[in-house]
């Protein structure tokens, strides 16, 4: 299936989500750019008091005064030092706070993206975005944003400083402007789509990763070694080749960088020179302008080489964005009162992940409302790809799918999907069953529980339903961890319910007790069973066999045994593998 990754922001959304995240902290805003600017103009006292004190040794003056203005010195040491400390402080807070923002409206999307939107883009390009580029924009928020604040305002006030002591201290400065300013620009214009392909390398570089490592069994199994390991490869190389050209142009970068300084600190020692000679200004005030143009060095280089981190993060800040402004589906409204289970039909179904390649070919099928169907089938027949389609992750390809007069929606309230991966939260199992129901009560919880089983190991937990599990709490096993699941499904209360095999990590001893946790649960719905044991499937109102994506066969447990077909095949291989104490599943004995 070829990638189609999420997709990045344009420069200009990204600059409209800066503002956006930095407008509910204006006032913070505000206030920290003050207090630096103040810093900053303390600051700039000091050279002022060094040439004076350089004027007065020249002129031979008495010791006594050089104390005023070396108290004076000290003063403004003190000052410039808390105020400083104060707004990066400020600064940090406003970085801090804007990115704990964007944090919340990519976490809040991320989870809410169709899962067939993820499955285009692959996993490695979500975990990218949620690792490196975060990390990027947090380090940049963290270190580049009040250095880059305070290093601007230096700039600026360290010029009209300049420009104070004597009109030609400037001209000489500025003389350094223009090759700064062609750095900057022969930089940024090579930096910006440089870091995104980088980026987009990355995350192509950390699915094929996932693909490979994921599937190593299949991998070994069909000898597929060579082809992956050169897949890894290419796309290991494209990553690193790309991180080389970043370092070749940050060195061409800091090789203009030095050029513009040479200039400046000719031309102001020059002009400085020229002006003593002449007795236009003293040797003092000359001083003050050569210290003037040293303390410059540092904010203006801190400011272009922040370039490097700003451009960094502003690519990974966009590939954020991008998320964020990724179309979402509609949350559902809360369950209201019991719901009656609808028809469900499919019409022709089909279904491609790559074009050219169906798993499902014009399947017709009809649940009746609050009848129960059971999918069985050897591995790669479609019975998960089916279940997906009525699930509403995936849209058919081809004919339709129609739930009481509506097509099937991801997160659509009306159906409800419990598969063999359960994720347990950190966090109560209260708050975990919660999730599928967040305003349910403290009586709604129990019912819950009780009704799949439940209620008598979560009250004897040592906290009762309030017992904190997942990492770092209680652990469940993973037959409670599918009974939390069907629990939450009871909770959530869709009319239709579709289970791929949501009894499949229970052990022998447990497979008895989710199955009739998973028929509680489906008491009253509509329900499409992927069946991992026959059993199930038997107890069904109705079975479908699937091969090779279509429909084989279908009906009732007596009528199929009766009919001595593939159905018939797969529950006598079945009861002699019971017969011999072996745990099989349907994918195992076909």
């Amino acid at each position: 299936m070829s990638r189609q990754l999420l997709p990045t922001a344009t420069p200009a959304r990204t600059r409209a989500a800066v503002r956006e995240l930095l407008r509910p902290h204006r006032g913070l805003a505000l206030a920290g750019f003050a207090v630096m600017a103040g810093a900053t103009a303390v600051g700039l006292l000091t050279q002022p008091l060094l040439g004076r004190i350089v004027d007065l040794v020249t002129d031979h003056r008495p010791a006594g005064d050089l104390t005023l203005p070396v108290v004076l010195l000290a003063v403004v040491t003190a000052v410039q030092g808390v105020a400083t400390a104060l707004g990066m402080t400020l600064m940090s807070r406003l970085g801090e706070s804007a990115l704990a923002g964007l944090r919340e409206r990519f976490v809040e999307h991320a989870l809410l993206l169709p899962l067939d939107r993820l499955e285009k883009a692959g996993a490695g390009d979500l975990t990218a975005r949620v690792t490196r580029d975060v990390a990027r924009v947090a380090d940049a928020v963290r270190s580049a944003l009040p250095e880059l604040a305070r290093s601007g305002l230096a700039i600026v006030l360290t010029l009209g400083a300049l420009a104070l002591l004597d009109w030609r201290f400037l001209a000489a400065v500025l003389l350094a402007v223009p090759v700064q300013a062609a750095t900057a620009r022969w930089y940024t214009s090579r930096a910006v789509p440089l870091y995104a392909k980088e980026r987009v390398a990355t995350g192509a570089q950390q699915q094929q990763l996932l693909d490979t490592i994921g599937g190593a069994a299949t991998v070994r199994a069909y000898g597929m070694q060579p082809a992956h390991t050169e897949r890894v490869t290419l796309r290991s190389r494209a990553a690193v080749e790309l991180t080389l050209r970043g370092v070749r142009l940050v060195l061409g970068f800091y090789s203009r960088l030095h050029v513009g300084e040479f200039i400046g600190l000719t031309a102001v020692i020059t002009v400085g020179f020229v002006l003593v000679r002449d007795g236009s200004a003293s040797i003092g005030t000359a001083t003050a302008a050569a210290l003037y143009l040293h303390s410059l060095f540092g904010p203006v280089n801190t400011a272009l080489v922040l370039l490097d981190d700003a451009q960094s993060a502003s690519a990974g800040l966009a590939r954020l964005v991008g998320v964020v402004d990724e179309p979402v589906p509609a949350i559902a409204a809360a369950p209201t009162a019991q719901r009656t289970a609808p028809l469900v039909t499919l019409s022709g179904v089909g279904h491609a992940y790559t074009a050219g390649r169906p798993v499902l070919h014009g399947v017709d099928l009809v649940l009746r409302p609050g009848e129960r169907v059971a999918l069985v089938g050897a591995s790669g027949a479609g019975k998960t790809t089916l279940a997906k389609l009525v699930a509403g992750i995936h849209r058919p390809t081809a004919g339709r799918i129609d739930i009481g007069g509506e097509e099937p929606v991801e997160s659509g309230g009306t159906v409800g999907l419990v598969t063999q991966e359960v994720h347990v939260f950190a966090g109560s199992l209260a708050g975990n069953l919660r999730l599928a129901r967040p305003g349910a009560t403290d009586a709604q919880v129990r019912e819950a529980l009780e009704r799949v089983g439940a209620l008598g190991w979560a009250q004897a937990l040592p906290d009762g339903v309030d017992t904190v599990v997942g990492d770092g709490g209680h652990r469940l096993t993973a037959d409670r961890a599918q009974q939390l699941a069907l629990a939450r499904l009871v909770l959530a209360d869709p009319p239709v319910a579709v289970l791929d095999e949501a009894t499949a990590e229970a052990g022998s001893a447990g497979a008895q007790v989710l199955e009739k946790a998973a028929d509680r649960a489906l008491e009253g719905r509509t329900a499409l069973i992927v069946a991992h044991r026959l059993s199930q499937a038997a107890a069904a109102d109705r079975i479908v066999v699937l091969a090779d994506g279509r429909v084989a066969e279908s009906g009732t447990h007596g009528e199929l045994l009766a009919a001595r077909g593939p159905y018939a095949a797969l529950w006598l291989a079945w009861s002699r593998s019971r017969g011999s104490h072996t745990t099989t599943d349907t994918n195992a004995t076909t």
